[in-house]
């Protein structure tokens, strides 16, 4: 079963479904696996061939044998999309299924068909699956959601060389996010060349995004990676502010913040620092001997990533962060289907909500869900603002 897709990641087209050489309007009975997800997928458990081979495009795994004519269906679709492109069509708002001879799209979905097919006699299933379609689906709603981009706030400041090149690529790109939940080693989410460049935007320019509600309202987890370390190492999640913890309870209050801070991180990212202090609580050791075994990381999410014993710890630590955050993130916008509030996208341990305050009688029960991840309840640090650039620490009012 398959639904057309570009090889252009810039279109979300409507859908029909491709199944024994016929095109549906809905999902046939029967039919539970696909190339990859769609909306139309939403309340049903569906295969993905494209998580089972995850950072594989269907042109790197298609089989020798139907590589030729994979390419020549694939190349006349894209000859069609392109003379769509020249003809001024914008195909968020047609449906391509109509300019398309219909023979041409069922040769291209046999074609498709097949190598989906492959996938699932040659691959096995993801061990964290159902995790991995959960976070595509949700990465896909935030991908339908227009920003709403605010370019006179970059008018005044084209003076600067960055400001010019930042108003020139946000021009000329169209305002989505586009996040790539496959391309990073540890599974932290990338974006696509052709998304709004959310992970690189400079703190400068945050201002030229505005909420689409009232609001944005943002979940941040008060030192993520050192509070998996810590959970990692057998120890509770402290409830304070975890570098005022680590002054009284690592460092005997003979630190002040700022250079306890400054002291673990240097420690944490490094694997040849030493500190006696920080490894009393904080074992590197003992996570490394759990969750590597000499070539391979395997976290307690599932994943199995490649790593020599420098990088072991990092891998561990950085990716199980990343999986804890993302399942909580796919919580959080679980809670608000059918609301205004929505999940506005995602900045590494950050989650961005565009918030109306309609939904205000919900903000301490969202507050809860996500800091409630699978290593205990991690300390969230709130803010908000009317625009990205202008966050504050939200007043515990709000919540009331």
């Amino acid at each position: 079963m398959q639904r057309w897709q570009r090889k252009s990641e810039q279109f979300k087209i409507p859908l029909k479904i491709h199944s024994n050489s016929r095109l549906y309007n809905h999902i046939p009975e029967h039919s539970n696996q696909t190339w990859d997800y769609s909306p139309i997928f939403k309340d049903k458990y569906i295969e993905c061939a494209s998580i089972y081979c995850q950072n594989k495009t269907i042109s790197e795994i298609c089989p020798e044998e139907l590589q030729e004519s994979w390419q020549n269906v694939d190349n006349k679709m894209m000859a069609f999309v392109r003379s769509f492109e020249e003809a001024k069509i914008d195909l968020r708002e047609v449906d391509i299924f109509n300019l398309i001879p219909e023979k041409h799209l069922i040769q291209y979905c046999n074609i498709k068909d097949r190598i989906t097919s492959y996938v699932f006699d040659n691959y096995p299933k993801p061990e964290n699956y159902d995790f991995l379609l959960s976070l595509v689906k949700a990465v896909d709603t935030i991908e339908r959601q227009r920003l709403n981009i605010d370019l006179n706030f970059l008018k005044s400041k084209l003076g600067q060389n960055k400001a010019r090149k930042l108003y020139k690529n946000l021009s000329n790109i169209e305002s989505y996010i586009r996040y790539d939940a496959f391309k990073s080693k540890t599974g932290r989410l990338t974006t696509k060349k052709s998304s709004f460049p959310i992970l690189t935007l400079d703190s400068s320019y945050r201002s030229v995004l505005k909420p689409n509600n009232d609001w944005f309202v943002e979940l941040d987890f008060n030192a993520a990676e050192l509070r998996t370390l810590l959970a990692l190492s057998g120890e509770k999640q402290p409830t304070e502010d975890l570098h005022d913890w680590n002054v009284q309870n690592v460092y005997d209050g003979k630190l002040a913040r700022k250079e306890a801070k400054e002291r673990v991180f240097a420690w944490l990212y490094n694997p040849r620092a030493r500190d006696s202090f920080l490894s009393k609580i904080y074992d590197r050791d003992i996570v490394k001997k759990k969750l590597w075994d000499g070539e391979h990381v395997k976290t307690i999410f599932g994943r199995q990533i490649e790593a020599d014993e420098e990088h072991s710890v990092n891998y561990i630590i950085q990716s199980t962060t990343s999986d804890l955050f993302l399942k909580r993130m796919i919580e959080v916008a679980r809670m608000l289907e059918g609301r205004r509030t929505n999940v506005a996208f995602s900045l590494h341990d950050s989650l961005i909500l565009d918030f109306s305050v309609e939904d205000k009688g919900i903000l301490k029960d969202l507050v809860n869900v996500f800091s409630d991840t699978d290593l205990g309840k991690y300390k969230i640090n709130l803010k908000a603002g009317k625009s990205f650039g202008n966050m504050v620490e939200l007043n515990t009012r709000w919540m009331q």
